[in-house]
């Protein structure tokens, strides 16, 4: 591929806020785009905007973005030149890759040769070792049987981790601490592998326990010429899921920054490497050691916070290097400036064990001034089927702490409807002492929160104004209690002041709302009164006096299953407070609840993955009865109470609403 390669419209076999980077890409070199899409990605965004578009299928993965001879139909159809992968779904695939060659076009990527060669991890790590790059100790032999891994499982010595060859996001990888359980996790290793990846190679390599996880942006073009474009640290991981990422990687030895930009760059020119790649490191800040954990040959999500300190466009150069170009850049010409921090903003709460979010996005609120990398807008439909990270956010400042400060006010300012995000967990990750002071690492989440994280519990005044808020909402200025009763029961024409209650799903006596002119007064549970002279809705934003002190803050406010949800503005960022009206609590009384106790209810809505009970079992309040898959992650549902299954509504492989009955019991105390 080293000579000119022409074309004018590119096919970009990916969704969501990638999709939506590359069509800026194109629109800059002035290109076409082409989005394919499922049934359930019809209305967004990354479909409205792309010059052509076309359906390729259902929701399901397997059945339009996994799609290959589906995707390709689609580059025949709307002749398409090449074909842009983003990244997750096809986009290390080298089967894929040659498909796409093969048909005439093309792939806006590495070779398939070289996606296939780091793909393995085994191999990846032979070809880090022939470029002079440091790998961890370990073992990577072809002989895969038990007597010889766990004969070199002794011969390493514990902690080692069993890992995928062909694996990747924390899949297929066991920790062993003792040599004990060397033959249960190889056994385990294999086996998810063989599942996920249809492979059941692994490999060996000693456990650093405090590392970070550093990485190298790599470019490379069709005529020889490799640079790289400085690091990025990626430490802050679940499950090796990276959460926050930041260019360059701080506190960094310089001599070891420099030889691991030098050792990226080997790796890439021994293999050939052309477009963009990222070369990953563990980095051991106790042994002051480096050593190759993979490379990634795509676009990575965190590409931003390169662009941000080097001011070069990443996918302007992955489409000119595509088209046979020569890197115009030379290394010297590559310069850095301040610093740069991304926060991956995804549909989940972390405070239950990051339970994925879906639903409609009713409001959608970014703050201004600064990137977001977003896939969804207000009126977006955020699907069961796909990554729950809807959106990037990008801050870049003269220096570290700058660029922190940013992402927290960002943050505060960021205000979403409908859905629950995972921004108050970021905000605290941002603030933690030991994230300002390096030392979190790639396993340190359990020592950021040893106790475990909890939203933010809202402030008495907070919760006081959370009410008043939806008060408003439900009766607008000017109208009387009497036009839309809502929670009103004891009005002035009884001769008693209007009041209206409102319950919180930690409380079990409402905050009581009561009118004086043109101000509210909230009486809280546990009798505080926050009081307002005065107090509007206007929009989305509440405003008013407290002690002759104005305030103004957002609060927008959303119908959820069962109760509201208030999204409000505070000191410590953005809080979400679920309340209900007196008619919600009564038809809450009358159904037991969601469900009732006595019934497993899905809480979002997923595909079964396994049922664990039959009718007739006796289980115990938390047992696991349902697994429930949803955004790529699985949900055990427990028994909310001890008893016997009577009732089973589902079965692996069908596809649930959210709180659609799962499991009926007859609890413990009938039986």
């Amino acid at each position: 591929m080293a000579g000119e390669m022409s074309f004018a419209r590119v096919l970009i076999a990916n969704r969501g806020e990638i999709a939506r980077r590359i069509q800026r890409g194109c629109r800059k070199l002035g290109l076409e785009s082409v989005a394919v899409f499922s049934d359930a990605d019809r209305e967004a965004p990354f479909v409205a905007e792309a010059d052509h578009a076309v359906c390729i299928g259902g929701a399901a993965p397997a059945d339009s973005y996994l799609n290959v001879e589906a995707i390709l139909d689609a580059a025949r159809a709307t002749g398409s030149g090449a074909v842009h992968p983003g990244y997750g779904f096809l986009s290390e695939n080298s089967g894929f890759a040659a498909a796409v060659e093969a048909a005439g076009l093309v792939f806006i990527g590495p070779s398939a040769a070289a996606i296939a060669r780091m793909g393995s991890k085994i191999e990846a790590k032979a070809a880090a070792e022939d470029a002079g790059v440091p790998v961890l100790p370990g073992y990577r032999g072809e002989d895969q049987s038990d007597a010889r891994l766990l004969e070199e499982a002794r011969m390493l010595g514990t902690p080692f981790l069993v890992k995928a060859s062909a694996g990747g996001g924390g899949r297929g990888m066991r920790l062993v601490s003792d040599l004990s359980g060397a033959s249960e996790a190889i056994a385990s290793a294999r086996a998810e592998a063989q599942g996920a990846f249809g492979d059941p190679a692994v490999f060996l390599e000693r456990y650093a326990p405090r590392a970070r996880h550093v990485e190298v942006q790599v470019f490379g073009d069709s005529h020889g010429n490799v640079l790289h474009l400085g690091d990025r640290d990626c430490s802050l991981q679940r499950n090796h899921q990276k959460l926050i990422e930041e260019a360059p990687a701080a506190d960094l030895p310089e001599a070891l920054r420099d030889e691991m930009r030098a050792a990226s760059v080997r790796l890439a020119q021994a293999i050939g490497y052309r477009s963009a790649g990222t070369v990953e490191y563990l980095y051991d800040s106790e042994r002051c050691e480096y050593y190759f954990l993979e490379m990634n040959t795509r676009l990575q999500v965190e590409h931003p916070v390169t662009e941000a300190i080097t001011g070069i466009d990443l996918v302007e150069w992955q489409l000119r290097i595509a088209r046979g170009e020569t890197l115009t850049l030379a290394q010297s010409d590559v310069q850095f400036n301040g610093h740069a921090i991304e926060v991956r903003i995804a549909a989940e709460n972390p405070a239950e064990n990051f339970r994925p979010e879906t639903g409609k996005i009713t409001l959608w609120a970014p703050p201004a001034g600064m990137r977001l990398d977003s896939g969804v807008a207000a009126g977006s439909i955020v699907s069961h089927h796909y990554d729950s990270m809807l959106a990037k956010l990008i801050t870049h400042a003269p220096d570290r702490a700058g660029a922190i400060r940013q992402a927290i006010a960002a943050i505060d300012a960021f205000v979403v409807g409908g859905v629950g995000l995972n921004l108050s967990y970021q905000r605290a990750l941002l603030n933690h002492p030991d994230f300002h002071a390096f030392q979190h690492h790639t396993s340190g989440l359990a020592e950021l929160f040893p106790d475990g994280w909890a939203e933010p519990t809202p402030k008495a005044e907070d919760a006081g104004l959370a009410a008043m808020a939806l008060h408003l909402h439900l009766t607008p200025a000017g109208a009387s209690p009497w036009d839309s009763l809502g929670s009103w029961r004891l009005t002035a024409p009884a001769g008693l002041p209007g009041a209206a209650f409102y319950w919180s799903a930690s409380e079990e006596d409402p905050i009581r709302v009561t009118q004086a002119g043109a101000g509210l007064t909230a009486k809280l549970p546990d009798g505080q009164n926050i009081t307002t002279e005065t107090v509007t809705l206007t929009g989305d934003r509440l405003s008013g006096r407290i002690d002759g002190v104005p305030f103004s803050r957002i609060a927008h406010v959303v119908r959820a299953p069962g109760h509201w949800r208030v999204h409000l503005q505070t000191p410590a960022g953005m809080t979400a407070t679920d309340l209900r009206t007196l008619e919600d609590q009564h038809l809450q009384r009358a159904t037991g609840g969601s469900g009732g106790a006595d019934m497993l209810s899905a809480p979002m809505p997923g595909a079964v993955a396994e049922v664990r009970v039959a009718l007739g079992d006796r289980v115990e309040a938390g047992d696991t009865l349902v697994v429930l898959e949803a955004m790529k992650l699985l949900q055990s549902l427990p028994a909310p109470v001890a008893g016997v299954v009577t009732e089973i509504y589902c079965a692996p492989g069908d596809t649930v609403a959210g709180h659609a009955p799962l499991i009926k019991l007859d609890p413990e105390e009938n039986t």
